[in-house]
């Protein structure tokens, strides 16, 4: 399961050749407005994501997240840590067993590797998210068991998961 997640974000993930291929030595720039944004189909459909710096189907990565208002990535966790900040909107970053936080413009926050979590915009929210490494993603059921992305991702009739319900920070 591990490798077909991998395979698809490494499909994916093809256009980074142009911001990966970058000079190691020289400043990046990337701007929200010229970045491509893009679904994923391993993430919510109310998500997109730009690579703004590396790939991240092999390395550390600079990733730029949208998510639309009310939209949540279930319970999953990563191989590698991630960092995330938050540049616009509000939401909930949640570890299993912990307290939910508010997470607003400026917050962030570090989740370590293998660590089960969610992540829900309670308004529209961009935001960045680091991994220490190779980006990958793995869901979870209520029991912490390990799922397919099209079963968390998929309603039961076959549709697309509707967005959640917005909550109230905290």
């Amino acid at each position: 399961m591990r490798t077909r997640v991998l395979g698809v974000l490494w499909l994916l993930f093809g256009f980074t050749s142009m911001v990966a291929g970058q000079d190691a030595g020289a400043m990046s720039y990337a701007s929200p407005g010229t970045s491509k944004f893009v679904n994923l189909p391993v993430l919510p459909a109310c998500m997109t994501v730009a690579v703004q710096r590396g790939d991240p189907s092999k390395e550390p990565s600079v990733l730029l997240l949208k998510f639309k208002t009310g939209c949540a990535v279930p319970w999953h966790w990563h191989t590698a840590g991630e960092s995330l900040i938050v540049v616009s909107g509000t939401g909930k970053a949640e570890m299993k067993g912990g307290k939910p936080m508010a997470m607003k413009p400026g917050d962030y926050a570090y989740l370590p590797g293998k660590s089960i979590h969610q992540f829900t915009a309670v308004t529209n929210v961009m935001m960045f998210d680091l991994p220490d490494g190779a980006f990958d993603i793995h869901y979870v059921d209520a029991s912490g068991n390990e799922i397919p992305p099209d079963k968390v991702l998929k309603s039961p009739t076959g549709a697309k998961a509707p967005v959640a319900k917005p909550v109230k920070a905290q």
